[in-house]
């Protein structure tokens, strides 16, 4: 029987997106609503870092399972580097991945395409339940296009409007396979998958 790894998120695009990044790992992924826990873990952190850290050591704590989080953000360039760690409350409390797009998307009128340089960053915490911490980290350059290409199934929060030049296509218009490939979660991923190999055997 295979020990418990907590995806500590309650957005489901991220809970998709791991699911498919951490395929193999010698861990049971289970979710939080699967664990019945319902804590909310307010981001009061300064960094991606700090965030992803509290999330990951609160939840460890509470389910006594190793556990994953992560604290994820979009910074353009000609925003100075907004929205960054207030990504998800950008558009204000409660607004939609729609919303949040629509008021980037608004920030940014009239800045040409030369200068819509931007990258995706993402910082992963494991946490084990004593407080052993583990980060890593992952980021993916791109542009923010004039407006939303590829919103359906595919993407989620600011995929509609980041594209990758090498492919010229938004996240929300690859599928996930290739969307891992090259995304600042998938990058972070890689990397804590190699980690989680050895705690399996500690």
């Amino acid at each position: 029987m295979r020990p418990k790894l907590l995806l500590a998120t309650n957005n489901q695009g991220k809970v998709r997106e791991y699911k498919s990044l951490l395929q193999g790992v010698p861990f049971e992924l289970v979710t939080l609503a699967e664990e019945g826990i319902g804590t909310v873990v307010d981001e009061v952190g300064e960094s991606l870092e700090e965030n992803a850290r509290l999330k990951a050591c609160t939840l460890a704590a509470e389910s006594q399972l190793l556990s994953l989080a992560d604290d994820s953000g979009l910074e353009v360039d000609a925003l100075g580097g907004e929205p960054g760690r207030l990504s998800a409350r950008y558009a204000g409390e409660g607004a939609s991945d729609g919303d949040r797009v629509s008021y980037l998307l608004s920030r940014m009128k009239g800045i040409p395409r030369e200068r819509r340089s931007a990258r995706f960053r993402c910082v992963i915490a494991v946490a084990t339940p004593g407080g052993e911490v583990h980060v890593f980290t992952g980021e993916c350059r791109g542009f923010i296009t004039l407006e939303p290409r590829g919103v359906g199934k595919r993407g989620f929060g600011y995929d509609p409007v980041f594209c990758l030049p090498e492919l010229d296509k938004t996240m929300a218009e690859l599928p996930l396979e290739v969307k891992n490939r090259f995304s600042h979660r998938g990058k972070a991923a890689r990397e804590a998958c190699r980690v989680l190999e050895k705690l399996a055997g500690s």
